[in-house]
């Protein structure tokens, strides 16, 4: 295959594979050139080894061409969010008390993706701890901007080129953010359907595994193969996974119906997102219909406060044990609060999440996705000293709604600006279908008013 090898999307590159047209090899080589030369301004890697990468790359090759067992991402580089733990490559979280750690054992995400013949990159740069005290690393659009967080490097790496696809994780906002801060596609898809072992988690109740990549046929084949039943993650269900590709794929049998909730925190949108949302609505004509959210919606961003600050407490006690003067301010701060919560309060909140996917498991019945914000707009400057405000994606991950976010819009700068669609629990690859409908038919009305 000739030209630049890092504008093939995952699918591309994964189909090219299988026909003998690209080889593995060839693959990760124009990546590391990429990597080389932009990752001084990016800075999205934690750990990356050039001739490890380049020997799975060569193994992967090497097995194609003996006739062996391929995967469905058979050769194609993938970069994971540094709370993944692997075997044979650190995995930090992030902070300086994890320098250079080893794991015994890999995550079970990554033994799907090493089943799937995948090429583990490296480790993407990470918040401390996945949480809020950022790392360096740049937007790729704009190098005075963060890429969001906390899956900072994930994000980063993905609209760089330096991987077709990568790995992060949300509890709050921390794949959706990003995502649309980078111009990249996300996706959370529902919660259990990855699994969190060998994931370093902050809440056991809030940690979802997300996935990126530049189209949205690539979101849907990572989660295929990431997507799993897991014994030991305890929010892992035993029951088949939707099939994402297919649902990216196929075509809505009727148009959709799709919600948007008038939120009253939407005024911390900038003018650019506000203003850009409402031409997507205005296109979508009759298929939205907009609500005035009740304050107990509105509300659960308070609830999920509650719950991540009780967890992440209890979670960071052994490390601040050992490690409490190398803890960041907003890490120190969480856990000052967390301290103030009582067991009551939390249990309360626990009970409120429980009410919040009744009420949406109803709401589905009526709607096929609900249109939202993936973020504040566009990317903060890095003077700002945060990846960004969470806001628009808390409900809906306190929830365990599939989330995907699309790069839908461009702001006044050029600065990429995402709009999140949101689907029912479990039905991911209609949520996926109905973003596939609303992309086309965005895609025509643009064709239209030229």
């Amino acid at each position: 295959m000739k030209g630049d090898l890092t504008l093939l999307s995952a699918v591309q590159a994964a189909e090219g594979m299988m026909a003998g047209r690209l080889t593995s090899e060839a693959l990760v080589s124009a990546y590391l050139a990429r990597i080389d030369a932009t990752e001084n301004t990016v800075r999205a890697w934690a750990w990356l080894d050039k001739d490890h990468a380049l020997a799975q790359a060569r193994e992967a090759d090497r097995i194609r061409r003996a006739g062996g067992a391929t995967g469905a991402l058979h050769g194609v580089p993938v970069g994971l969010k540094d709370i993944v733990d692997t075997v044979d490559m650190p995995t930090q979280r992030g902070t300086p008390v994890f320098a250079d750690r080893r794991a015994h054992t890999d995550a079970r995400l990554v033994e799907r993706l090493r089943e799937a013949g995948a090429v583990i990159m490296g480790k993407t740069k990470t918040a401390e701890f996945a949480y809020l005290h950022p790392a360096d690393t740049t937007n790729p659009h704009d190098s005075t901007r963060t890429p969001g967080g906390s899956s900072s490097g994930s994000a980063a790496a993905v609209a760089a080129r330096h991987v077709p696809l990568a790995v992060g994780a949300q509890t709050g906002g921390s794949v959706i953010r990003p995502a649309s801060f980078c111009g990249t596609y996300g996706f959370k898809p529902t919660r259990g359907v990855i699994s969190r072992s060998g994931v370093f988690r902050t809440s056991a109740s809030l940690d979802q595994v997300g996935v990126f990549g530049a189209t949205l046929d690539d979101i849907a084949l990572l989660t295929n193969v990431l997507g799993c039943y897991d014994q030991s993650d305890p929010d892992s269900f035993a029951r088949p996974r939707p099939d994402m590709l297919h649902g990216a794929r196929s075509d809505a049998p009727v148009e959709p119906d799709i919600a948007w909730f008038d939120l009253p925190f939407h005024d911390r949108l900038d003018k650019d997102a506000a203003e850009g949302l409402e031409q997507v609505i205005a296109a979508l004509g009759p298929r939205i219909e907009r609500f005035p959210a009740a304050p107990q919606l509105a509300g659960l961003t308070d609830v999920h406060k509650v719950i991540y600050d009780y967890e992440i407490t209890k979670n960071m006690e052994p490390i601040e044990a050992d490690f409490a003067d190398q803890l960041s301010a907003e890490v120190q701060a969480a856990l000052v609060r967390g301290r103030a919560i009582s067991e009551a309060q939390y249990t309360e909140a626990l009970d409120v999440k429980s009410s919040a996917n009744a009420f949406f498991a109803s709401h589905f019945n009526d709607f096929d996705a609900i249109m939202a914000p993936s973020a504040t707009g566009q990317a903060l400057p890095l003077s700002a000293g945060n990846t960004g405000d969470a806001i628009f994606c808390t409900i809906w991950t306190l929830a365990g709604l599939p989330c995907l976010t699309m790069p839908l819009l461009v702001g006044e700068n050029g600065l990429p600006i995402g709009v999140q669609f949101i689907g029912a629990v479990e039905e991911d690859d209609r949520l996926l279908r109905t973003a596939a409908w609303v992309q086309n038919t965005l895609s025509q009305a643009g064709e239209e008013g030229d």
